[in-house]
């Protein structure tokens, strides 16, 4: 069985974790010094900050792995044989990052080669923390890799476009509708769910509602996303994101000159949402004080309210034979919200609530696949 080390780059922090198989002996979160990163100018100079924070998590986690019991737990029938741990670094399988912004994909586990180097480096499709997460596995790969590199991969990474055509079209032809999801977890939701239901995931119709920080709502077509919500700035309102928006009363805001382009921008996605209302992003904190505050028990109703519309109209694009609607991410532990869906949409079709979003464990899964032959590695190709 294979050892495994991902690694998540976040604004301020990177979490790692150490996987054998799919099972996590390791998991940190590498706090990164806040003057340090704000000295610098731009998002690739971190690079250098930040390895040699996550070499020591490498070590620390060898080191666990090392300490470790490794007797099978009788409770579990399926718990997979435990192969020697790791010595040093050079003998991890493999290194997984998560995937940045990069052009439209289709959904698979990519080597990290080149050209997606390129792209990320550059920020040649916009900039966030997540570019890193292939030129550190990258560099680990290479590091750590006695006489030629280790395999190094990113797995579903944000930019994953399986839409059909008919689904990028808007009101003008300026514009067009753009895939920017939770690719990661809704893919390794959408498998687990699979195995629940007992059907392989390309023989489902499913309609997945990821509900974080920004809520995406899919429609899954036999193994493929042919429509989502572009979780940036379409679709429900959530903890922070706006949704969408009358647009011409978003244009009359922007003319009254009270909020510069940055502050409306920053009101989209950031600063609306559950936060413009209450000042605070915190869901369970909202949910507490819902009990006895009827304004704030309205909001999360309206929440709700519109992640079931949107879950309706995910019905459209699949005809209505739905097998399954799946509630997903840190939202799914709302009693609250996940009661108000399900009483909502129940009709189109049996609702399963699996929270959280294990975004470690879906990067150590796509690269087992890989490495156990189950998948062929994607190949990713600079466009001209």
């Amino acid at each position: 069985m294979p050892w495994i080390f991902t690694i998540n780059p976040g604004s301020t922090s990177t979490k790692t974790a150490l996987f054998h198989d799919t099972t996590c002996v390791f998991e940190s979160v590498v706090r990164h010094d806040h003057a340090a990163l704000a000295a610098l100018t731009t998002l690739q100079e971190q690079l250098p900050l930040r390895l040699t924070a996550i070499e020591q998590a490498l070590d620390e986690a060898i080191t666990q792995a090392q300490e470790q019991d490794w007797q099978p737990d009788p409770d579990l029938a399926s718990y997979p044989p435990l192969t020697t741990p790791p010595t040093s670094p050079a003998d991890i399988d493999a290194f997984v990052g998560r995937g940045g912004l990069l052009r439209p994909l289709t959904s698979g586990t990519y080597l990290i080669n080149l050209d997606m180097l390129a792209d990320l480096t550059t920020n040649r499709y916009g900039t966030h923390a997540s570019n890193l997460g292939a030129p550190i596995a990258h560099s680990l790969a290479t590091t750590h890799g006695n006489h030629s590199a280790k395999p190094a991969f990113i797995v579903d990474p944000v930019t994953v476009d399986e839409l059909e055509p008919i689904a990028r079209y808007t009101g003008l032809p300026q514009f067009k509708r753009l895939s920017r999801f939770h690719a990661l977890n809704q893919k390794a939701i959408a498998r687990r769910a699979a195995t629940q239901l007992g059907r392989p995931y390309g023989e489902l119709n499913l309609i997945i509602a990821h509900l974080g920080g920004g809520i995406s709502i899919a429609a899954h077509r036999c193994g493929r996303v042919i429509d989502v919500n572009n979780a940036l700035e379409e679709g429900p309102f959530s903890p922070e994101r706006a949704g969408t928006l009358p647009t011409l009363q978003l244009l009359d805001l922007f003319e009254s000159q009270q909020y510069t382009p940055t502050q409306i921008r920053a009101l989209l996605v950031g600063r609306g949402g559950l936060f413009a209302y209450t000042g605070t992003t915190d869901a369970r904190a909202i949910e507490d004080a819902a009990a006895t505050d009827p304004e704030k028990r309205q909001l999360l109703d309206a929440m709700a309210y519109q992640i079931a519309k949107t879950i309706g109209a995910m019905a459209v694009p699949l005809k209505g034979q739905v097998d399954a609607i799946i509630l997903t991410g840190g939202l799914a532990r709302s009693p609250i919200l996940t009661t108000a869906i399900s009483e909502s949409t129940q009709f189109l079709a049996p609702v399963l609530i699996i929270p959280g979003e294990d975004e470690m464990l879906a990067m150590a899964e796509g690269a087992l696949r890989v490495l156990t032959g189950q998948e062929e590695p994607k190949k990713y190709e600079r466009e001209a």
